[in-house]
């Protein structure tokens, strides 16, 4: 009706769920089309590590790379010996108002198009935890979706960076119901980066698996999903 508001994302979760979700529901995924924005080149820490963690955190983490990011990067350096492990945490606002997502899509690709430039040698594991893990899926993906109505849709990465990338980590990434909920296409891993990508979602975490009671969103270290990840993403290094 004229001059009524239409139902914010969130309220059509409730809707749908008949219960608020915890406040990492609401944050979940960008505009489909962000990830495609054109990364532009990024200054590189120097030296070059053997490994660069990119790992965007979830929803009301503070700036870094969030508990489970830290607990997989703190993982991963068990798991590599002696080789060197930079961590660069994706620099976005990672709060309720889901399309600033755009910005931590932006930064994202910026930096991985940097490393692959300017440390040709050194291999990324790319990663996210709810939000993050949208925001990295949508980094990875190779086109754009077919809902997406652009003149003009920017282009994805480069294919020869998927080359540099050795493993994606993905926890708790939205599913396509929770996409479906708030009128965005799903999230599809570009068939470059599939083959090395592990997508992990507990069991009942109702963002991925579409049902289920919010604890279990937050228990991706509890149940040994964390060391799964790590032992994946280091037998690719």
């Amino acid at each position: 009706m004229v001059g009524e508001q239409p139902l914010s994302p969130c309220a059509k979760i409730r809707d749908v769920k008949q219960r608020p979700l915890p406040i990492l529901v609401c944050a979940a995924v960008a505009p489909a089309w962000a990830f495609l924005m054109t990364p532009a080149p990024s200054a590189s820490a120097e030296p070059c590590p053997d490994v660069e963690v990119v790992f965007a955190r979830g929803t009301t983490e503070p700036p870094g790379v969030g508990g489970i990011g830290q607990n997989f990067v703190d993982t991963l350096r068990s798991r590599v010996g002696a080789k060197s492990v930079g961590v660069y945490p994706v620099n976005y606002p990672a709060t309720t108002d889901f399309p600033t997502a755009i910005d931590g899509i932006n930064d994202a690709g910026h930096h991985v198009e940097s490393i692959a430039a300017n440390c040709p040698n050194t291999k990324m594991v790319l990663g996210g935890y709810s939000q993050g893990a949208a925001v990295m899926g949508f980094v990875t993906a190779n086109k754009v979706p077919d809902a997406v109505n652009l003149a003009q849709p920017p282009q994805p990465m480069p294919s020869e960076v998927a080359n540099h990338v050795a493993a994606v980590a993905l926890f708790g990434k939205p599913s396509s119901q929770f996409m479906s909920v708030i009128n965005q296409p799903p999230i599809t891993i570009g068939p470059l980066y599939a083959p090395k990508t592990i997508d992990l979602c507990v069991p009942n975490d109702p963002i991925c698996s579409g049902a289920g009671y919010p604890a279990a969103h937050r228990q991706y270290v509890e149940t040994g999903m964390v060391d799964q990840a790590a032992d994946f993403a280091a037998s690719r290094l």
